[in-house]
């Protein structure tokens, strides 16, 4: 089995060698290591370079403008030569043994996503852990830096749709339970996120409410009643500043 890990980024060099190091120093290593840059002016790319000309393991660096996030995703998914896939966000960072708990795991089978639970910090303080079951995900998403999924479950269902900012990984994970993949969960920590981003912002939520209501979980009433809510909330804020 060959584990391939994803890392989208931009100008992240404050956050992405915690990334990294969490990458490098796995007790099971990884097999290959993709890093979609979308064009850093920062020192994200040095720090990237060093470490590729350190790592014990293929690293391969792609830095042009992209399209988003999910560009991003989708750009290092067409790379990967892996059985099972990672992605690590730029500012997210796996526990030592995260690579060798989804090994274990996996059942064999082609179409398989394996998944666990996530530690959320705020102020490098671990704020709460977080797991949602597959059963439930119509009504939440499960923990998507936490997941690695069988390089054949993307080569036959198709990527992320762009047309999303934040929640185009929970419109693809309803795709595949569509398509009968098998959902391995793991009951153990196996990435953690610092608070914020787009997926937790409100742009995040009205997307993610919009694929609810499209499901049939969320009724119209209550659909409107919230997105325009947000709406406000955001207006507040722009005006607080």
């Amino acid at each position: 089995m060959t584990i391939s890990i994803v890392t989208p980024c931009y100008n992240s060099i404050k956050t992405i060698k915690k990334t990294l190091d969490s990458i490098s120093s796995q007790k099971r290593p990884i097999d290959e290591h993709i890093i979609i840059d979308g064009g850093s002016v920062d020192r994200t790319l040095e720090l990237l370079e060093v470490y590729r000309d350190n790592a014990d393991y293929p690293v391969k660096i792609v830095s042009e403008p992209d399209n988003g996030i999910y560009d991003a995703m989708n750009k290092g998914i067409k790379m990967v030569s892996g059985d099972l896939i990672g992605i690590l966000n730029s500012d997210d960072w796996y526990e030592p043994d995260t690579v060798e708990n989804i090994c274990n795991a996996r059942k064999g089978s082609e179409h398989e996503i394996i998944y666990g639970m996530i530690g959320i910090y705020r102020d490098d303080k671990l704020k709460s852990m977080e797991f949602y079951h597959h059963d439930f995900l119509m009504e939440r998403m499960i923990n998507h830096p936490g997941c690695f999924v069988s390089r054949a479950t993307y080569e036959d269902i198709g990527l992320f749709d762009l047309s999303y900012r934040s929640s185009g990984d929970y419109e693809w994970m309803k795709r595949a339970m569509d398509h009968s993949v098998t959902f391995t969960p793991v009951y153990k920590l196996l990435a953690n996120v610092s608070v914020g981003g787009m997926s937790m912002s409100n742009v995040g939520f009205r997307e993610t409410l919009k694929l609810q209501h499209d499901w049939g979980q969320v009724s119209t009433a209550r659909y409107m009643a919230y997105s325009f809510k947000s709406h406000v909330g955001d207006l507040y804020r722009k005006i607080k500043r």
